[in-house]
């Protein structure tokens, strides 16, 4: 009789202290929940951002804007190939080892 008396009291105990487990399991699975929803709108955040970045550096590195300014900007002109002077300068075998 004593020891069936024991297993209930066990078992009492045992009911609460496995709901009071179950509901901190699901506030911490909620609270993780929440982070996760965080993460992935500061990820398309950033991915939005890196769009608008690479659009920018589409538009700033365009050979039109590139040329306006040099033109523009630093007094710059386009040079004519037969003004152009090439150098070539050989390696002397000697001195390659």
């Amino acid at each position: 009789m004593k020891g069936q008396l024991v297993i209930l009291y066990i078992i009492a105990l045992t009911i609460p202290l496995l709901l009071g487990l179950s509901a901190w399991q699901s506030s911490r699975y909620a609270a993780l929940e929440r982070q996760v929803e965080q993460l992935e709108a500061d990820q398309e955040a950033w991915i939005e951002n890196n769009k608008n970045l690479i659009a920018g550096i589409a538009v700033l590195s365009s050979p039109e804007r590139i040329e306006k300014i040099a033109r523009n900007e630093l007094g710059l002109s386009k040079i004519h190939p037969e003004n152009v002077l090439q150098i070539r300068i050989e390696r002397s075998k000697g001195l390659d080892g």
